[in-house]
């Protein structure tokens, strides 16, 4: 371990951090097989799965790699986005219907459930693409703005649905925040993008549609679980905190991520209540969350309000790198300065592999590691990229042009 501890404040650090993650895929990522990328890693780099192809990994790693061409290097990353946004494009992308598929196995599909998590990603990825100067991304964020609008929006509840079958024949009547909070981040990255004003509006609609009718139903931190009618679904999963995509409890790291896209979306639509109830989110989870002892953010806490998942999680440690970098410079108050170091040094002793680069997943109470997989499908290391990069934002006002 590295005992020097960097100012993780200085740009010149979160620049070479950001590419020393990037690089620990993109000089192994590559499928010269099926085509698209390889999603699964062990800590030294071996490939431990090379058929997975999911919509999510894909789409982070388009992302990625378009952050990495737009910081600078166009030369070298590229190449790798057009070659992700051709996967996308020719086989992850269901040609009979529209829309993506979920899961494929090589350039077989293995689930074609269309999922707005996953839209909402690639929507990301393809908005990152066209501000990275890949043009023919642009027609991509249109189609996919299409599927969106004609099968997963739902109007009267400002909100979109979760699942759809391949045929668009079938709606599940599950709801999630997972996947809205998500498709909010998209829709701000399009009109960044593109200036297109209705993207904005659809991402603040969501915003509120969260905080005005979901956050009064649980208090003081986001449900994850609705049924058709958006009232809370408190059974759903139960007891089952492992789910990659629909855990079980108050998913701590949600309301912090939260925090951060309210401030994020007051910088482009400003309303007197997104900074209070960023704060409020923010203040709740990391009181409720937060291991005194250990250090880092404990995983699920359960209605009854105990902590339920003790591990920490890489994403979350991320997400709140981000949201606390944004609190700091926007209010220069040094309790927010000092959480984002401390939040920062102990993702730098525990999570962030200082000699290979990348993050590790996912690690216990005590702070070790339970397998050498360093990134499974679709993991991609987007998280610590985009909070990287919004350390840079909120510090430096760097202008990604």
């Amino acid at each position: 371990m590295n005992l020097v501890t960097p100012n993780f404040k200085d740009p010149e650090f979160l620049m070479k951090h950001i590419f020393e993650t990037v690089n620990f895929y993109s000089t192994r990522c590559i499928d010269t097989s099926f085509g698209g990328f390889i999603n699964c890693f062990l800590d030294d780099g071996t490939i431990c799965d090379y058929t997975t192809k999911h919509l999510v990994g894909l789409s982070r790693f388009i992302y990625i790699f378009s952050i990495a061409t737009i910081l600078g290097d166009s030369n070298r990353f590229r190449h790798l986005v057009e070659h992700g946004l051709k996967f996308l494009q020719d086989h992850q992308r269901d040609h009979k219907n529209g829309g993506y598929y979920w899961i494929l196995e090589g350039q077989c599909i293995k689930d074609s459930t269309k999922k707005a998590y996953g839209h909402a990603f690639a929507l990301l990825a393809s908005s990152t693409a066209y501000k990275a100067g890949i043009a023919n991304a642009g027609k991509i964020i249109d189609e996919i703005i299409d599927v969106l609008d004609t099968h997963f929006w739902r109007e009267p509840d400002g909100l979109y649905v979760d699942e759809i079958s391949a045929d668009w024949k079938s709606v599940s009547p599950y709801r999630g925040q997972n996947a809205n909070m998500h498709m909010c981040e998209a829709m701000m990255a399009a009109f960044d993008a593109t200036g297109k004003k209705h993207y904005l509006d659809r991402a603040h609609r969501i915003a509120h549609s969260i905080m005005f009718k979901l956050l009064p139903q649980s208090g003081n931190l986001i449900w994850e679980h609705y049924n058709e009618e958006w009232k809370i679904d408190w059974n759903y999963n139960k007891d089952y905190t492992k789910s990659e995509f629909r855990p079980y409890g108050y998913v701590i790291g949600h309301s912090i991520e939260w925090s951060k896209l309210l401030q994020n979306l007051e910088k482009y639509k400003p309303e007197s209540w997104m900074f209070p109830y960023a704060e409020k989110l923010f203040h709740h989870a990391i009181n409720i969350g937060f291991d005194r002892k250990q250090g880092g953010i404990f995983n699920i806490m359960a209605p009854t309000g105990e902590i339920i998942d003790t591990d920490k999680l890489y994403w979350v440690m991320a997400e709140t790198i981000g949201a606390s970098a944004l609190f700091a410079a926007k209010t220069n108050h040094s309790t927010y300065w000092n959480f984002y170091q401390q939040i920062f040094e102990y993702s730098w002793n525990y999570f962030i592999d200082q000699k290979r680069g990348g993050w590790y997943q996912l690690l216990n109470q005590n702070n070790q590691k339970y397998s050498n997989i360093k990134s499974p499908p679709p993991k991609t290391d987007y998280h610590p990229i985009t909070n990287c990069v919004t350390a840079l934002n909120a510090f430096h006002e760097l202008k990604l042009t």
